[in-house]
């Protein structure tokens, strides 16, 4: 199967659940708005959500899949299963320990760390507590959750940890309605939704679960011990676990800064659920598919091989990548307004998320860069690297931050966000650039140029195209006028983008036969 077959694989499934997760948004946005019962659940939410990514996700894709796929390699199937079940055991009985010490930890972690803008008003800061011991139990669900879909990947099974994440979006969504049906109060929605979510991360590890016993692994407990393998595991993992974590490392920082503006943490959250549409389908396929391909190929001594999956992912990320960002920096206001103004969410709203919004479709490249940069290290086994730059990009973004929130509010947030990313995707790149692990190619470069040329002519057919749409767009509209008209801005900005880049060069028919044809040697 080709690269692009399996990205395409990871993000239709991943599309998937972003279209539910806008659902979700939508009804959140009309249930509780930016008001205070938004701020307190998002807020309790962010919490868990950050330990699932430090601890699950980015530790097990950067340090479990390589080694996953080594004892594959080594030792066949039965070795990997006794690695699995190794590390099953040790790492069942850390998250047990964890989620009893942070909950019993609770109060002070929302206090100091989560929400400190909380701290004068006492109720929001109770109820964030409880909320936030409520949900906490996810990050036990999802990091086994992240473990079993390590597996599945570096077996080529791609589909059911993709799927996987649909489930929060489901069970949340059957949450809102039954909350609208029975008349619910804000309070009461917010732990309707809390509950909701520890029911969805059972189901998630439910799906991966029957999706590993289906490749013919069934994993048992062992009694946990630091054998060799775990000890490996646990060296590349802790670095690994603080890199994987950076976009959620950056966001609760301005959330904690933002916590003293009440709605800004709302805000922040539905902005960020519209740039993570383009960033989990392009960004998060491709750096679930390339990490076992590029473990795979380095494994196996083929380095010209490694370094053209490298390069392929990368151009295949900017072809897509640029478009969507100018289209988000354009196109912000309408978006936020088709998917959110209603109900409780105001005129108003729709104007300061918009303007987050922008900001962070000019960093949505940087992002997704970084999804396909880190990869070149972890399959090497470098986890320290990226570390190192994540600390500096946390550093940035912190010091930025707290600089501009006082001026910029929200936006300022935003932009201190952006910054990180990209500066930290420029480290990452000149990093395996200078290392030889990245293959320069002057065509590559030339075809990225073009690439922004042909995003930026899209741009000011956008810019041109609006005042022309602006009666379907109006609020006075109709929501199936508003969504007709941003569909055919959408339609024609394609009709813009794609032509000019295969017209100036930034994409040719060899650029795409390679990247839907040419698959790894021996995949």
């Amino acid at each position: 199967m080709s690269l692009v077959r399996k990205f395409a694989t990871v993000g239709g499934a991943t599309l998937g659940s972003r279209i539910f997760g806008f659902a979700r948004e939508t009804m959140m946005a009309a249930a509780l708005g930016t008001g205070p019962m938004a701020d307190v659940f998002y807020a309790a939410f962010r919490f868990p959500n950050l330990f699932r990514r430090l601890f699950a996700e980015g530790a097990f894709n950067a340090a479990f899949v390589p080694l996953f796929s080594k004892e594959i390699e080594t030792n066949g199937v039965e070795g990997a299963k006794r690695f699995s079940e190794e590390v099953f055991g040790v790492l069942f009985s850390a998250l047990l320990l964890i989620t009893i010490a942070m909950q019993l930890a609770m109060p002070w972690l929302v206090d100091w760390i989560i929400a400190p803008g909380f701290a004068d008003d006492p109720e929001k800061s109770s109820i964030t507590v409880r909320l936030a011991t409520v949900m906490f139990p996810y990050l036990m669900c999802m990091s086994l959750t992240a473990m079993m879909g390590g597996m599945l990947n570096s077996l080529h099974r791609f589909f059911a940890a993709a799927i996987a994440p649909v489930f929060l979006n489901v069970v949340m969504i059957a949450a809102l309605a039954y909350g609208w049906w029975s008349g619910a109060n804000p309070l009461t929605m917010a732990w309707y939704l809390s509950w909701s979510v520890l029911v969805a991360g059972v189901l998630q590890l439910a799906v991966v679960y029957i999706g590993v016993r289906n490749a013919g692994i069934n994993i048992g407990f062992r009694r946990p011990r630091m054998t060799p393998n775990v000890k490996r595991l646990l060296v590349l993992a802790v670095p690994a676990a603080i890199t994987g974590g950076i976009t959620q490392i950056n966001q609760i920082i301005g959330m904690a800064i933002a916590s003293g503006k009440e709605g800004a943490i709302a805000a922040l959250q539905y902005a960020d659920r519209v740039y993570q549409l383009p960033l989990g389908v392009v960004g998060v396929a491709v750096g679930v598919v390339l990490l076992p391909e590029l473990s795979r190929a380095l494994k196996g001594g083929q380095m010209k091989e490694a370094a053209n999956i490298q390069n392929r992912s990368l151009e295949f990320v900017l072809f897509l990548t640029l478009p969507a960002a100018a289209g988000l920096w354009v196109l912000s206001d309408p978006i936020v307004r088709v998917l959110y103004e209603r109900g409780a969410f105001s005129a108003e709203n729709t104007a300061v998320v918009a303007s987050i919004l922008a900001i962070y479709g000019i960093g949505l490249p940087g992002f997704v860069m970084i999804k396909a940069l880190q990869p070149g290290f972890y399959a090497r086994e470098d986890t320290k690297t990226p570390m190192r730059f994540t600390i500096i990009s946390v550093v940035v973004n912190s010091g930025l931050a707290i600089t501009l929130f006082p001026l910029l509010a929200e936006r300022g947030i935003a932009t201190a966000e952006a910054a990180a990313g990209w500066i930290n995707a420029v480290l990452l790149f000149s990093t395996l650039l200078w290392r030889g692990d990245l293959m320069w190619e002057w065509a590559l470069f030339r075809r990225t140029l073009m690439l922004f040329v042909s995003a930026g002519a899209m741009a000011a057919s956008l810019v041109y195209l609006l005042p022309h749409a602006a009666p379907w767009l109006s609020p006075e509209a109709s929501l199936i006028e508003q969504v007709l008209a941003l569909a055919c801005l959408v339609a024609l900005a394609m009709a813009v983008y794609f032509p000019v880049a295969f017209l100036v060069g930034g994409a040719d028919t060899g650029m795409i036969r390679r990247n839907l044809k040419r698959g790894p040697r021996g995949s």
